[in-house]
């Protein structure tokens, strides 16, 4: 896999240094910022379609799986390349359940990860975590094992992965950590481990609809970067761990409580029109608008809106008004952009009216992101080439002579 085996059409080069030659001597491509549009691989995972507004995981459209499937079932397609049938999702659903609990190695050290991260929260600890997880574990480079080995050490993290979330969070709290049930769902265990409580139905469902909506999408940043890793032939434990680090960065997974606190901000339906107004002629971003991908609405965003629209209340009222005054302020004031809510705005609506802290929010992201980092840590793992692209240098031309080591200062 290459980068610089694709040239982007009409886009502008990163810079020529003088000289030329090196690393990115003849047969090199530029590349445009950010490697926008830029094919580096072929998948058989899934793909999004932006100005169609559509995305699918393997053969099947996302969306419908969120609105008709379980958790375990998805996650049974994206590993294995299927959905399951009723045999086969009981055996996967008892698989994975059985994995939840922690190697008490993990278990002693989890007091101390979460005081060190309790202000920068669960993700922050969740790095550390994983890569004790997997040395405690014996996880052993992609490299050096067979494809069974693999996909049993990405079960393994993946299963522990809300365990660890949760234990972190209610540590920061001065809470004791809630041990994991086999007999509940992923996304139900999740809220248990979480709140203590058995949470009911309908919440449980419609956070199992959002975990299952996020599981993948494309060749985004954290999933990139877990490709790379795994390039490397490094262990999965280390994939994942570098892929949360790149979640944690605001520009990628960090903004479902933003568009809350965007709510906030505005606080009353009055407030709506002078508080965007002011916002869009001043160039500002409006949290939980705008994708990079979509040319049109969401999917994702529309989803959820319907599962918060069932819910109902002041707060899903407040928050479809203030959608639909954005796009009528867009349309007033940008004509011709086309701003839509993305997966984040309604993402956190449905997360606080579950009963999900704010600080949990992008955590909840990463637990269900971890399946499809995974798939394709596991795709990657088939290909031996290791991911190295080239930079252009545009620094002082070289070589420069080095100046000789200046005398020592004289004691004065």
């Amino acid at each position: 896999m290459s980068i610089n085996s694709t040239a982007n059409a009409g886009s502008q080069p990163l810079g020529t240094a003088p000289g030329g030659g090196g690393a990115t001597g003849p047969g090199a491509a530029d590349a445009p910022r950010g490697l926008a549009g830029v094919v580096v691989t072929r998948t058989a995972l899934g793909d999004v379609r932006g100005r169609e507004g559509f995305y699918h995981y393997r053969q099947f459209s996302a969306i419908e799986l969120a609105r008709t499937r379980s958790f375990e079932d998805v996650w049974h397609l994206m590993v294995h390349g299927e959905l399951p049938d009723a045999a086969r999702r009981t055996a996967f659903t008892r698989r994975t359940a059985a994995l939840r609990r922690l190697p008490e190695e993990v278990r002693a050290a989890l007091p101390a990860l979460a005081a060190a991260s309790v202000r920068s929260g669960p993700l922050a600890g969740l790095r550390t975590a994983l890569s004790l997880y997997g040395a405690a574990q014996g996880f052993r480079p992609v490299y050096d094992t067979d494809a069974e080995t693999r996909r049993e050490d990405t079960l393994a993290a993946c299963a522990v992965t809300p365990t660890l979330l949760t234990a972190l969070h209610r540590l920061g709290r001065g809470l004791e950590p809630v041990e994991p049930r086999e007999d509940l769902p992923y996304a139900a265990n999740y809220l248990y481990m979480l709140t203590g409580s058995e949470p009911d139905p309908e919440r449980a469902r419609a956070v199992e609809t959002y975990l299952i909506s996020t599981i993948d999408h494309g060749f985004n940043a954290s999933t990139f970067t877990a490709r790379v890793i795994a390039s490397t032939g490094a262990d999965v434990a280390a994939c994942l761990a570098g892929a949360v680090g790149a979640l944690s960065g605001p520009l990628h997974g960090g903004a479902p409580s933003r568009a809350l606190d965007t709510l906030d901000a505005i606080g009353s339906p009055e407030r709506i029109d002078p508080w965007i107004r002011a916002r869009v002629l001043a160039g500002e971003r409006i949290m939980g608008f705008g994708h990079p991908v979509y040319r049109t609405e969401d999917p994702r965003s529309r989803l959820l809106r319907t599962l918060a629209e069932g819910f109902g209340g002041p707060l899903v009222e407040f928050a479809t008004e203030v959608e639909r005054r954005v796009e009528a302020l867009l349309a007033e004031l940008k004509p011709g952009r086309e701003l839509h809510t993305n997966v984040e705005f309604y993402a956190g609506v449905v997360m606080e009216l579950c009963g999900l802290p704010r600080e949990m929010f992008t955590p909840t992201f990463a637990a269900a992101r971890v399946v499809g980092w995974s798939a394709n840590i596991l795709e990657q793992a088939e290909d031996s080439k290791i991911i190295r692209p080239a930079a252009r240098y545009v620094g002082p031309v070289p070589p420069v002579p080095v100046p000789p080591v200046p005398a020592p200062e004289s004691a004065a």
